[in-house]
């Protein structure tokens, strides 16, 4: 594809509309892609995470301290921590040590045996400045339907990381899949039931996420067009798409660089650069097949209150 015909494509639907996009106009929480290599390998993983895997490859202190850094300057207000699983990252607990010494922290984890093998190290961080939270994955209230999923144990395996997280006095929440035409309100109360019966609270916060599929796919979804975004969102909610306040940190092919969000990683027409400052001045395009979800489903990896 030539650099007319990308940029058209870039900018323009299948049918010549003028595509729908987000200008961001701040940077209030930074994420951090720990890396795809995970303990586990499901089948629907967004990221296609899997043991030893190295599409993102695992960061360090190193890598990341001068992005926090930079960070700061720019006004953030969170760090954020996504994979694979953190914690098979060998000096993961420096790089939250170093964080969480700035801003409030938070992990998405599956909570299963890198987290249980590591909860001594991880106490240590009762301690930081700010505070770090934890979100664990719990696809469904079902233990056998988790565990179809993530391998046989692993549902009790992360009701176990959750309580010993909890009981340490570390916030957890509750990340789980969404199915199209659920009857939400149903579905949080098993889970409820689910929380209350494992020695959780009951009202912890649960995330819902739909089917985002996996690295590389494509689906047949609507466009997103300009007129999408002024008919049916407002400026008011623009401002709370995800790529409007967060950007995303990788490491790939041994260079750190800048991504639009968290969701499209997959897709190098995100890369925003090699500094903050400069991914803050990119457009994001609604171009990708997850960003239809943002726009119909509200989804967000967030947890940052405006």
């Amino acid at each position: 594809m030539d650099m007319e015909v990308k940029r058209l494509h870039w900018t323009k639907t299948s049918t010549g509309q003028p595509r729908g996009y987000i200008q961001p106009h701040a940077l209030e929480e930074l994420w951090f892609h720990t890396g795809t290599a995970c303990n586990l390998e499901c089948p629907f993983c967004l990221e296609g995470s899997r043991p030893g895997d190295n599409r993102l490859q695992k960061i360090t202190l190193h890598d990341a301290q001068p992005f926090m850094d930079e960070a700061m300057t720019l006004g953030v207000r969170q760090f954020s921590f996504t994979g694979g699983e953190p914690f098979i990252v060998k000096g993961f607990i420096n790089i939250l040590s170093y964080a969480s010494r700035l801003l409030p922290c938070l992990v998405l984890t599956n909570g299963t045996d890198p987290v249980l093998k590591r909860l001594h190290q991880i106490e240590s961080l009762k301690d930081s400045e700010h505070p770090v939270t934890f979100r664990v994955s719990i696809d469904y209230p079902d233990e056998a339907q988790h565990d179809a999923g993530r391998g046989a144990g692993n549902f009790q395996k992360a009701l176990q990381g959750m309580r010993s997280l909890h009981k340490m006095g570390f916030r957890v929440s509750v990340a789980r899949q969404m199915q199209l035409d659920e009857d939400t309100a149903a579905v949080d109360a098993r889970y409820r039931d689910m929380l209350a019966s494992a020695d959780l609270p009951a009202d912890l916060r649960i995330v819902a996420f739909p089917d985002f599929d996996t690295p590389g796919a494509t689906r047949d979804v609507p466009d997103v067009t300009e007129d999408c975004m002024t008919r049916y969102q407002t400026e008011s909610s623009r401002r709370e798409f995800m790529c409007a306040f967060s950007k995303m940190v990788i490491k790939k092919n041994g260079r750190m660089r800048v991504y639009a969000c968290t969701l499209v990683d997959d897709d190098d027409d995100y890369d925003q650069g090699e500094t903050l400052a400069e991914a803050l001045r990119e457009r994001v395009m609604l171009r990708h097949h997850r960003c239809y979800s943002c726009f119909a489903y509200g989804s967000s990896c967030s947890e940052i209150e405006h």
